[in-house]
C-alpha cells in the first residue's frame, strides 16, 4: 500500500506558494523578451496569405480579360470573313432584294465588328490596370515576406536563446505545484490571472502589501509572520508572506 504524502505545514506551504510565484514570473520574465513579436509575427502571415489570395483573384480576373479579348478578336476574323463573303454574293444577285438583304447582313457585321473592337479596348484597359495591380501586389509580398522573415528570425532567435531556461522553469514549477493541496493551488492560479503583473503572493514591505502597497495594521503583520495562516490582502487580494521568507530566518 502507498504510503500516505505528509500533510505539509502552513509555513511549507507559504514557502511553496513563494517559490512557485517566483518561478512563474521568471517565466514571465522570459516570455516578456519576446514582446509582441509573437503577434506581430502571426499578424505579418496572415497579411502574407491575404495578399497570395489577392494576387490569385488577380491572375484569375487577367487570365478572364485576356480570354475577352482573344474571343472578340476571333468575333471580328469571322465578321470580316462573312463580310467578304457577302460582297461577293452581291457580284452574283439576281434582284435588288437580294442585293439588299446581303447589305444589311453587311451592315450588321459591321457593327458587329465595331462593337468588338469597343469591348475588346475596355477589356485592354481592364487587362492594364490589373496587371499594375499584379506587379504591386507581387513587389508587396515580397516587401512583406521579407519583413516577416526578419521577425520570424527575431523571434526564433528569442526562443531558443531562453528555451533552457523557460524549459527548466516550467518543470520546477510543476514540481512545485505537485505539493501544494488543489484548492490552494486553484486559488494562487486564480489571484494570479486577475493580477495585472502576475503577482499572486507578495512580501510585506514597509509595513505595506507588496502588490497593492496599501498599508496592514501592525496586528495583523504579526499573524503574517507568525506564519500560522495563510492571509491575504484585504484590499487586492494577494497572498501576503513575511519579508523573511525564504531566507532561513524566522
Amino acid at each position: 500500500m502507498a504510503k500516505q504524502e505528509k500533510e505539509l505545514t502552513v509555513e511549507e506551504k507559504l514557502k511553496a506558494l513563494y517559490e512557485l510565484q517566483q518561478v512563474d514570473s521568471k517565466i514571465d520574465e522570459l516570455r516578456i523578451l519576446a514582446g509582441e513579436l509573437p503577434q506581430e509575427v502571426k499578424d505579418m502571415g496572415d497579411e502574407v496569405e491575404g495578399l497570395k489570395t489577392r494576387l490569385s483573384n488577380i491572375e484569375n480576373e487577367i487570365k478572364e480579360c485576356e480570354t475577352q479579348i482573344s474571343d472578340h478578336r476571333v468575333r471580328i476574323e469571322n465578321a470580316n470573313a462573312s463580310i467578304s463573303r457577302y460582297k461577293e454574293q452581291q457580284d452574283n444577285v439576281r434582284n435588288n432584294r437580294e442585293f439588299d438583304n446581303l447589305s444589311k447582313e453587311i451592315e450588321y457585321q459591321q457593327l458587329e465588328i465595331e462593337l468588338s473592337q469597343k469591348r475588346i479596348k475596355n477589356a485592354t484597359a481592364e487587362l492594364e490596370a490589373r496587371q499594375a495591380d499584379k506587379a504591386k501586389t507581387v513587389s508587396d509580398i515580397e516587401e512583406r515576406t521579407v519583413d516577416l522573415n526578419q521577425k520570424k528570425s527575431e523571434l526564433d532567435q528569442i526562443l531558443q536563446e531562453t528555451k533552457a531556461e523557460t524549459e527548466s522553469l516550467m518543470i520546477r514549477s510543476a514540481e512545485l505545484e505537485k505539493h501544494i493541496d488543489e484548492r490552494l493551488l486553484a486559488a494562487f492560479k486564480r489571484i494570479r490571472k486577475n493580477a495585472h503583473n502576475g503577482l499572486a503572493v507578495v512580501k510585506v514591505e514597509r509595513d505595506s502589501c507588496g502588490g497593492c502597497h496599501s498599508k496592514i495594521a501592525a496586528q495583523r503583520q504579526l499573524d503574517i509572520r507568525s506564519r500560522k495562516k495563510i492571509l491575504v490582502c484585504e484590499f487586492c487580494g494577494r497572498i501576503l508572506v513575511d519579508p523573511e521568507l525564504g531566507t532561513g530566518k524566522k
